[in-house]
């Protein structure tokens, strides 16, 4: 891993597990959990034992309404997650073309285009400044980026240990012991507790749930753990003391452990995304460390490569394709290739669901077509 004094020498060689696992989580948010959904509700009416597994899917394809944790609940972090890997990937290279002023200077533009878009893709100003979401999902991935990045290039391995270490039991702390007013202390439920009550006082703008966000100002502190996490990974990956097989059974077992931790600590601090808790950063960060050295494992160290080819095409272009849903939409425009009363015609001839099923399937199609199309003609869009 990473010496505590320098930077990580920059890898010739690309982790292509890497834009692979990137790909597979950005499969869900283009269109991939529509499919699930569909799926899960035609099996409801197939009878034992599809309807449990019907009803398994839709659970797991929906965020928990506070306390728990579904695959649902993971994307999110492991995209954040992510983003700490690719830091390791890819800022030492840009020290070495350049220098390190010039790279954090890179930092900052492209931390600052992110947030920006965010704000764009949440509406902007069209509706005036009070309706502003100024914290989101592309702005929290933003301010986790500029911190881990800049913290990646002036702070050693130990140190980034200590600073999650810091942040997980300074939110703890702040949490359980800080009084949050007509309510007291150690609360964690939804508007009782300290995260929920400075954002509706103090975070301007539009909250995305009302009266708290899930994206808002204290809990953004364990989401920049959950990057440095990534970062720790990263090392991994790059640690050339390492063999690739080493690689992969060391994250494997850096994910049990830190998966433990994580639900050890959720027996007092409960495991919830909304307010992104310290038992959540470790749940999600132990799952993400696993499924990782699972892609490595099969990808780069046994190089079975096909199988995740679409995966690749969706995750060396992911935010460009998640902005594009965003502007255009896949399942509008699905809706258009295969909507009407004709193709509706397919619940009455088949299982009813088929005709939504089937629109899924384009809207995911399409999604892909468009991944492919950049990734052959090597156009990357970076922000």
């Amino acid at each position: 891993m990473q010496n505590d004094n320098a930077v990580i020498a920059p890898r010739p060689d690309r982790v292509v597990a890497v834009d692979a696992l990137r790909g597979f989580n950005f499969v869900w948010i283009l269109g991939g959990d529509g499919l699930i959904w569909a799926l899960s509700g035609i099996m409801g009416d197939l009878g034992w034992p599809w309807d449990d597994i019907g009803d398994t899917l839709n659970y797991q394809f929906h965020h928990v309404a506070w306390e728990g944790f579904t695959f649902y609940d993971f994307i999110f972090p492991l995209f954040v997650f992510i983003t700490g890997v690719s830091i390791v990937l890819s800022v030492p290279r840009q020290v070495e073309r350049t220098s390190r002023g010039a790279a954090q200077l890179r930092i900052l533009r492209r931390a600052v285009t992110l947030y920006l878009l965010g704000l764009v893709f949440y509406g902007g100003l069209t509706q005036g400044l009070g309706d502003v979401r100024f914290l989101g999902v592309l702005q929290r991935i933003a301010i986790c980026y500029l911190a881990a990045s800049l913290l990646f290039l002036h702070v050693g391995r130990r140190g980034i240990v200590g600073i999650i270490v810091a942040l997980l039991v300074g939110y703890w702390a702040l949490m359980t012991f800080v009084p949050v007013p007509g309510i007291g202390t150690g609360h964690y439920g939804p508007d009782q507790n300290l995260a929920n009550w400075l954002d509706l006082h103090f975070l301007p703008g539009r909250l995305w749930d009302k009266t708290r966000d899930p994206e808002g100002m204290l809990s953004t502190l364990p989401a920049i753990a959950s990057c440095l996490l990534g970062v720790l990974a990263g090392g991994v990956l790059t640690d050339d003391s390492l063999t690739p097989q080493r690689r992969s059974l060391l994250m494997l077992a850096i994910g049990i452990v830190v998966l433990g931790a994580g639900h050890l600590w959720a027996l007092q601090f409960p495991i919830v995304k909304s307010i992104w808790t310290s038992s959540f950063v470790l749940v999600a960060g132990g799952y993400s460390f696993i499924l990782l050295g699972l892609f490595y494992q099969i990808i780069d160290v046994w190089r079975l490569r096909a199988w995740a080819t679409v995966f690749v095409w969706i995750g060396t272009n992911a935010i460009t394709l998640y902005l594009l849903n965003a502007l255009m939409s896949f399942n509008a425009v699905a809706q258009r290739l295969v909507g009407g009363y004709a193709v509706n015609a397919l619940d009455r001839l088949s299982v009813p669901g088929t005709h939504t099923l089937l629109l899924r399937v384009v809207e995911l199609g399409l999604a892909i077509l468009v991944a492919r199309f950049l990734y052959r003609r090597r156009i990357f869009l970076r922000v």
